[in-house]
């Protein structure tokens, strides 16, 4: 159990080097307190625990303990967690490590930091090194824990993961056991907010057809899976499809099986929003819906079959029925929410008209649209906008950030190695965002990444910006990137303090692991 002054040291720390007040505070703490109420009852995330420990080294599903501790006992009031020896060891098929955690995502993160920094092991993706267990010692013999253990705490709430493009470069071809795969990595890599895109375009079948648009019209809209990512962000639209409605139910079906285990582990998933983008048959079934062409796209050469798609004006009394829509049809095929959504309407398409005040009635329509299907939802929106588009100038970008009540909109900050936006806005103006690593867009091993990243993410990690919520990495496809993702897996937690038999505090470490490790190449 964590010692009492331990836990009067983290206090203490907290209020020297804690979050100042920003306007964004008051309503993501509600947000996170409402998650806290809304997760698996401990039984559940410490079997979801066991289950992942099982099926990365079954051999040792014997030796560790898992237990769902109080952040506001335990962890100075942030999440973390706590490995120590354990009290009742008694020999081999006995317990030898107690790791104690706020949800089951710190649990995992615990055994994956015991199993590196004890034993020597390496977690990662097959095609970077794979799992290598080969030098965890034997069940009933494995390294201790000094007397009191250690706490390693997360002073950020949020441990973002994936892309939006993700699901077509990469997840459009995998299976559940892949997934499986997958989550259990995300949870020890310490990831607790990932995106869950699959089988949205299912519930996009059941929303247009309350609106009387069929499935053979909905073939000219949804792309083919390896482009779904940019139908739905209205880049192009029936690029590579018509999809097969066996397809659409079976991501369905593996969507739920996705989430059912996010929720298990404690995450909190990212669900999809209606973000404006449009089927051209919403047009002639609706003849006096305002609805805007946009420009061409990239790829498809002006094609008026797959470029220029079509947005929903934001003024239209359809735009907010079909985002409620779309939000409610989600809570009944899932049955929950963690009421943070994404969507994005302007990615890497240049708004109509640059008038503040059309951007800010379009952002204002996205965000009532969620909110009238959840009355606790929050807007997770990428930034790559503001990075790529010179259109957006602070005119434009103060009216869609501040188009959203305080605190319920949040900005992902992509290329922030390279390009960050939040030191060049000052911090989003006031709007709560994360940090994010884009690993397909830049080089790990220049020496800009590297140096950028030592100053936003590790150098003087304690110091946490007032109104950073996050910090992630942006996988465009997968097996790119990861070596800074297993760099970010320890950066997620950023305090550790070990306590020894000599000296119960024996230090406080400013600088996340990642940092140490960036410093060692």
């Amino acid at each position: 159990m964590l010692c009492l002054e331990l836990l009067k040291e983290v206090n203490a720390i907290k209020k020297t080097s804690g979050r100042s007040s920003t306007i964004g505070v008051k309503y993501i703490s509600h947000l996170l307190e409402i998650q806290d109420r809304e997760r698996a009852p401990p039984s559940v995330q410490i079997a979801a625990a066991h289950g992942a420990l099982d099926r990365l080294i079954p051999s040792h599903s014997s030796s560790f303990e898992f237990r769902i501790i109080s952040k506001e006992q335990h962890c100075g009031g942030e999440s973390c967690f706590i490995i120590t020896s354990h009290p009742s060891f008694s020999g081999r098929g006995t317990p030898e490590i107690l790791i104690s955690g706020v949800t089951g995502v710190e649990l995992l993160a615990g055994l994956h930091w015991y199993l590196k920094h004890w034993c020597g092991a390496h977690i990662s993706w097959d095609k970077t090194g794979g799992i290598q267990l080969s030098s965890v010692p034997k069940s009933g013999s494995l390294p201790c824990v000094q007397e009191a253990g250690i706490l390693v705490q997360r002073p950020i709430p949020w441990h973002y993961y994936q892309n939006a493009v993700t699901s077509s470069y990469t997840f459009a071809w995998w299976d559940w056991e892949r997934w499986e795969k997958e989550i259990d990595w995300m949870a020890l890599q310490g990831i607790n907010l990932p995106l869950a895109f699959t089988g949205q375009e299912a519930i996009w079948q059941k929303v247009f057809q309350n609106f009387n648009i069929s499935s053979s019209d909905l073939n000219d809209f949804f792309g083919g899976p390896a482009f779904l990512a940019w139908s739905r962000m209205g880049n192009l639209h029936g690029w590579g499809g018509p999809l097969p409605q066996s397809w659409l139910d079976q991501q369905l079906i593996l969507q739920k099986k996705i989430l059912a285990r996010m929720y298990e582990f404690g995450m909190t998933p990212v669900l999809p929003a209606f973000s404006g983008n449009v089927p051209a048959a919403l047009k002639s079934i609706f003849p006096s819906a305002r609805i805007t062409r946009l420009g061409n796209w990239f790829t498809v050469g002006g094609d008026a079959r797959w470029c220029c798609t079509f947005l929903l004006d934001a003024t239209d009394p359809l735009f907010v029925e079909i985002g409620k829509a779309f939000v409610q049809q989600q809570l009944k095929e899932y049955g929950r929410t963690s009421h943070v959504y994404n969507c994005d309407t302007f990615d890497e398409n240049t708004p109509p008209i640059d008038d503040p005040g059309y951007i800010s009635s379009l952002g204002a329509a996205i965000f009532r649209g969620m909110q009238s299907g959840d009355g606790d939802a929050v807007w997770l929106m990428q930034g790559w906008l503001f990075s790529y588009d010179p259109f957006w100038r602070p005119p434009q970008m103060k009216a869609l950030l501040h188009s959203v009540p305080v605190g319920r909109l949040v900005v992902l900050d992509l290329f922030a190695e390279v390009k960050p936006i939040w030191s060049t806005t000052e911090q989003f103006y006031g709007i709560p965002y994360i940090w994010k690593r884009s690993s397909a867009t830049s080089d790990p091993s220049s020496s800009t990444t590297k140096q950028t990243s030592k100053v936003d993410l590790g150098g003087v990690s304690n110091i946490v910006e007032p109104n950073q919520w996050g910090r992630g990495s942006c996988v465009v496809g997968y097996y790119d990137g990861e070596d800074s993702l297993n760099l970010k897996g320890d950066g997620g937690m950023v305090r550790l303090w070990e306590v020894t038999k000599e000296r119960q505090v024996k230090q406080s470490k400013v600088a996340t692991l990642a940092a140490m490790e960036m410093e060692r190449e």
